[in-house]
């Protein structure tokens, strides 16, 4: 408190810094609530600004939620990379478990993002489904087999649908916790395996940590 004014005392940050402020503020808030009952107001007295002057760094409502998620699934990227001091099937189990661990610790956003009106938002389902494709890209990238051109798109398919399998799976599982953490990310992992080796036995091999040629 400024002395003897009673007013909060206000920080001069840059423009840069502000956005971050506030953006980091949002994605605190969002792992209590759902994206639509964030409160600009009340992100604004917690950041010592006036509501005015976050609009200022955010044209609109739906601008500032846009950046929030973003940050928001920016995390979760970053949770996930891969420990490549791992073989690959422990990089692949240690990088789904933190995926996990991200879910429970974010449990309200994520719930409001698959399954609230997020979901259907037009606005908001590309950054959902550029997260979904970073996440196939990242697990991709690792694997040491490679399909041929005219193969991929099939692959590709079945990875989408590998991630809302992942997604429904980890939905129910917060819901109930029918069986354990290890368990969870176990029945993904082998979930994973099995679906490449619809695709190509070799794949299968290196995400499971055999040793085979690749042709």
């Amino acid at each position: 408190m400024a002395r003897g004014t009673g007013e909060t005392k206000r920080v001069r940050l840059s423009p840069d810094e502000r956005r971050l402020q506030l953006i980091t503020l949002g994605v605190e808030m969002l792992g209590e609530r759902s994206i639509e009952d964030i409160s600009i107001t009340e992100i604004a007295e917690q950041a010592g600004i006036s509501r005015g002057l976050l609009f200022h760094y955010f044209p609109t409502k739906q601008d500032f939620q846009h950046a929030v998620i973003g940050h928001a699934n920016a995390e979760l990227l970053e949770r996930v990379i891969p420990d490549r001091t791992l073989g690959l099937l422990d990089m692949l189990r240690d990088s789904i478990g933190r995926y996990v661990d991200y879910v429970c610790e974010n449990r309200t956003s994520y719930l409001a993002l698959l399954r609230g009106p997020t979901s259907i938002s037009p606005d908001l389902v590309p950054l959902v489904d550029g997260t979904r494709e970073a996440i196939i890209g990242i697990i991709l990238a690792e694997a040491p087999a490679t399909l041929a051109a005219e193969r991929r798109p099939r692959l590709l398919l079945g990875m989408r649908g590998w991630i809302a399998f992942v997604e429904e799976s980890t939905l129910t599982w917060l819901r109930e916790e029918p069986i354990s953490r290890d368990e969870l990310v176990d029945l993904l992992v082998d979930s994973l395996v099995a679906l490449a080796r619809t695709f190509d036995p070799a794949l299968a091999d290196a995400l499971s940590g055999i040793e085979a040629g690749i042709g």
